[in-house]
Parts: structure tokens; sequence; C-alpha cells
């Protein structure tokens, strides 16, 4: 392990697990139910939240994922920053997966799954519908909720921001390309209006405010800042469940709706988070990469930006389509299956670092 992991380590050494963060993946189980049966009994609230957004960014749900990456913003110390290059083959992997193999094993999950398999479960009409809304999800790499998934791996934060950052800007360039490709459409409607307004909602905005007051709490002395972060934990994790109940109350009417399409379509996504995570995280290990930085690297090559997936669905198929219907399902199964990656990579520390 390198110097700067063995920093950043005891940076961010968490502290014995409360109660809450001991059973998290009950209160995830919950949080679902809650939220289906809310947006089923309740769903006159609800839908007016979700209509609360900008450029298909939902402002209480930015408002929630704020509350959840400032308190892993804090603890960035910007001078430290040049630093990632020593974890250039991190980088590396994480670029591998998000743009040469993730859009294209969720291209080829689809048609296996999809496009033959489920096909007499499905509606005909919607096929290439729902794998085009699964190659959009598949990508865009993931933005904001990595932090929230680096920090409970123990990932080394200045690795997470620079390689988010560096995705975002592969991603201007390269979301139209590679979806054009896959899709075979000469030209792609590229929501640049959602693309922008999340990279300043979700990294320009909350880098600056965690970067201001880290300053106004390393001028009080060098206790206010992990006093601080003591503080704020609870709180990102009450965050996290907030917006999974947010998340699956706005779309209560379609799981009850259409239970078995939702079911089959979280399939190929499902198996596209663990696979594009497992080979990123076995990559990692061959090449020697800090654990600190492959537990990162495998998520931000296994998570995706909805945000975006489910505004070029809309933009490209319309609001009813089977491609809306697909990306949403990202969105749904995002958080659980997410949390169970990072169990997986936490309860295997030890295993990857016994590599000779």
């Amino acid at each position: 392990m390198s110097a700067q992991c063995e920093v950043a380590g005891k940076a961010v050494a968490k502290a014995p697990m409360s109660l809450f963060e001991r059973y998290l993946t009950v209160w995830v189980a919950l949080c679902i139910v809650v939220g289906i049966a809310l947006g089923h009994f309740l769903p006159a609230p609800f839908q007016a939240i979700g209509r609360m957004e900008v450029a298909q960014v939902n402002l209480p749900v930015a408002v929630l994922i704020w509350l959840m990456i400032i308190p892993m913003l804090l603890k960035i110390d910007f001078s430290a920053l040049h630093q990632v290059r020593e974890h250039w083959k991190g980088i590396g992997v994480t670029l591998f997966i998000n743009w040469a193999v993730k859009p294209f094993s969720m291209a080829l999950l689809g048609y296996v799954f999809i496009s033959t398999l489920f096909r007499p479960l499905l509606p005909a009409e919607q096929i290439d519908s729902y794998i085009a809304g699964l190659i959009l999800l598949a990508a865009a790499p993931c933005t904001a909720m990595v932090f929230v998934w680096s920090n409970l791996t123990n990932g080394e934060p200045h690795f997470t921001l620079s390689q988010v950052a560096l995705n975002d800007l592969i991603m201007v360039f390269a979301f139209a390309p590679i979806v054009g490709l896959l899709l075979g459409l000469s030209s792609i409607t590229v929501p640049w209006d959602t693309l922008l307004l999340s990279v300043v909602l979700y990294i320009v905005v909350p880098v600056v405010v965690a970067q201001i007051w880290r300053k106004v709490l390393l001028a009080r002395g060098p206790e206010a800042l992990p006093r601080t972060l003591a503080v704020l934990g609870p709180a990102s994790l009450v965050a996290l469940l907030a917006t999974l109940v947010l998340l699956f109350a706005f779309q209560g009417e379609q799981i009850i709706a259409q239970p078995l399409v939702i079911l089959l379509l979280a399939v190929p996504i499902t198996i596209q988070v663990y696979f594009n995570s497992g080979l990123a995280y076995l990559l990692s290990r061959k090449l020697g990469v800090a654990h600190c930085v492959a537990g990162p690297s495998a998520l931000i090559g296994a998570s995706n930006f909805f945000e975006l997936a489910v505004a070029a669905a809309i933009a490209l198929f319309g609001f009813q389509s089977g491609a809306a219907l697909a990306t949403v399902v990202g969105v749904l199964i995002e958080v659980p299956v997410m949390l169970s990656v990072v169990k997986i990579v936490n309860s295997t520390k030890d295993w990857y670092e016994s590599r000779a």
C-alpha cells in the first residue's frame, strides 16, 4: 500500500459501526417497501415532488445528494490532489471498464436477455426500446453517488474526486458517439442542459461548499473537522435512505402496474453491475492497485449516471417509452445493488491484500 493510502486511511478511519450502520441492508429494504407503498397510496404529493426538477434533475433529490456527499468532500485536501498520479493504474482500470467494456457488455446482455430469453414475456413493440434504454444507462458513468460508495469502502477520496471529474470530461465527448454506435443512430440528442446542470449541482457546488467549510473548520483547531465529520456521518446515511424512499415513491405506480417488466429489466442491469465491478476489482488486484483505490475504481466502473440516462431516453424515445422505463429501473436498483457491491469489496479486503 502506498504512503498516500496509509495517510488517507488514517484520515477517513471509521469508528466502530453503530446499530444503524450494522443493519443498513435492513433499513434499505424497509425504505424500498415504504417508498413503493407511499407512491401507491399517496401518489399526488410524491408526483408533485417528482415534478420539482430543472432539465430532468430533481431538486429535492439533489439536496439529499448534497447531504450525502458534502461530508465526504470535507475530507479532501486539495493540496494533496497531485498525489493521485501515484494511482494511474487505478485510473486506467476505471477508464477501461467505463468506456471500453461497460456500454458494450450491456448491449450484449440486452440482446441475450431482453431480445432473446425474455422476449416472449415482454411487449414485442418495446423490445428495441428497452435495449436502447439499457445502453443509455450503461454509457453514462455515475457522478454524485460514487462519493457515497467510495466513502463506505474507505476509498481514497482524492482518487475518487479526480476519477469522477475525468469521467465527466470524457462523457462530454464520448457519450453521443458510443450511444450512436450501439443504437445505430446517425445523430444523438444529448441533453446538454441535464449533463451540465448535473455536473454543476453534483460536483462544482458541493466541492466549493465543502472546501469553504473545511477551511473554516481547520481555522478553529485540529479537532473541529473530525468532530464535524462524526456528527455528519449519520446524517449522510439518513439522506441516503431518504433518497431511496423518494426514488421508489416516484415510481410506485409503475412498479405495481408492471412488476414483471421491471423485474426482467433488472436482470441484465444487475448482472452488468456485478460483472463490471468484479472485473475492475480483479484487474486492480492483478495490477497491484491499493485496496483504497480498487474499491472506488470497481464502484465507479459499475454505477450509472441515471439522471443523464433518463433525460436522454425521454428526449430520444419519449416519456412513455420502454427506453425511459429501462433507465428508471436502473435508478431503482442502483442503491440496493451498489450497497451489496460495497459489502463485497469490504468483506474481501484481506483476500485482496494477500496477493503475492
